[in-house]
């Protein structure tokens, strides 16, 4: 269940004999259904995930109750929810499954306690915030900068996997676009 992780913290920094063997101790292995919260605005919750399988997507809602994406996460990639690297803030967002999906869990006192003893996932978080801090730059940049033409179209080109597993209505507004507009970029009207 945890060799996924293992390859991917490999990927970014080498694991000492016996290290695999801690950060199973303090990870936990979790099964959540399609479209179920995992977490909702207000909560403490403590935990980021690692998606073993399947697709989540973090999202908040406007004063009009409108949805407004502001991350996806499949395979191999994280989900840190904010209110838990600040123990004094709640979570402002939205978590839920857009799949089914399996996760591994973190929970903060797991974080606190494997960072402290375990040097190379200091370094390891220290490289996976900083490629989420460059692809936020990204996301900016894209919705300022381009088009919704081009913003499609530079998502589609980045991340191919996500387009044909998300509903078109989460990746309109995750691109600050409309279902309707992304039909009509689809059928080339635009």
């Amino acid at each position: 269940m945890i060799q996924s992780l293992i390859d991917h913290i490999s990927k970014y920094v080498p694991l000492q004999p016996g290290d695999a063997e801690l950060l199973q101790q303090h990870i936990l292995l979790q099964q959540v259904a399609k479209k179920k919260k995992i977490c909702r605005p207000g909560n403490a919750l403590i935990e980021n995930y690692f998606v073993i399988e399947g697709c989540l997507r973090l999202y908040n809602r406007d004063d009009d109750n409108k949805e407004r994406t502001i991350q996806f996460a499949m395979e191999n990639w994280w989900m840190f929810n904010p209110g838990s690297i600040d123990p004094d803030t709640n979570s402002g967002f939205y978590i839920d499954a857009i799949e089914d999906t399996r996760l591994l869990v973190l929970t903060r006192e797991s974080w606190d306690l494997l960072g402290a003893r375990l040097p190379a996932l200091e370094k390891y978080f220290r490289i996976i915030f900083q490629r989420a801090y460059n692809a936020s730059l990204w996301r900016i940049n894209n919705i300022f900068c381009h088009s919704g033409t081009e913003r499609y179209h530079n998502f589609v080109r980045c991340y191919p996997a996500f387009v044909q597993r998300i509903p078109q209505y989460m990746l309109a507004s995750f691109l600050g676009l409309t279902p309707e507009f992304i039909s009509m970029i689809r059928a080339k009207k635009v």
